[in-house]
């Protein structure tokens, strides 16, 4: 079996990867719910981890930061007003550092983060982690190329959780990582293996 070329090489965009320094960061929808319960993520803590590695080497390069949280209302996994929907403490937004609050998967829809992008001066390059790779953060790099953006999500600082498919069959949390990314890849955008594939140089 060969691999078919993606639509990305089909069209000629660039393949190659941001500086972190060159960036905007957004951080989506760390929030305490992977950690446990009924929305614990396969490899969330090890996620976490990378996540503040990837956050601290952003606030030592003078990289805008943007925190997404969704807000799944009062008394559900998602409500921003309890515990179970604060952002982790390990990436907990410093002062100064925008929150925008959604609703949707895709972190631009009826939000107003296109809005503070443009307040942060952005470039056309963010990076994106966060959870879940194959909800949240794979329609997030669907909305910035949309909006003319080139993400970039950094495979290490995500994380997401065993489904059933639709025929009946578990399909693995690291088959859903998987087909999450290259579905970034094939046409979205690129995506960093590590922290330090974006802060070499």
């Amino acid at each position: 079996m060969t691999a078919s070329t993606t639509l990305r090489d089909v069209i000629g965009l660039d393949g190659r990867l941001p500086r972190l320094a060159d960036a905007t960061l957004i951080m989506i929808d760390f929030q305490n719910t992977y950690r446990t319960g009924v929305m614990e993520l396969d490899g969330a803590e090890a996620a976490l981890t990378a996540a503040a590695r990837l956050l601290a080497a952003a606030r030592a390069a003078g990289t805008p930061v943007v925190h997404i949280v969704n807000d799944g209302g009062e008394g559900t996994p998602y409500d921003i007003r309890a515990r179970i929907g604060a952002v982790c403490d390990e990436v907990a937004p410093a002062e100064g550092e925008r929150v925008v609050v959604k609703r949707f998967p895709d972190s631009f829809h009826d939000t107003v983060l296109e809005e503070t992008l443009r307040e942060l001066g952005a470039g056309p390059d963010l990076v994106l982690a966060g959870f879940m790779t194959h909800m949240c953060v794979t329609f997030t790099a669907q909305g910035a190329f949309n909006l003319g953006y080139r993400p970039t999500v950094v495979a290490e600082a995500t994380a997401t959780r065993s489904l059933v498919a639709p025929d009946g069959t578990l399909l693995p949390a690291a088959a859903l990582q998987a087909a999450s990314l290259t579905t970034v890849t094939d046409l979205f955008g690129t995506v960093a293996p590590t922290v330090n594939d974006l802060v070499r140089g």
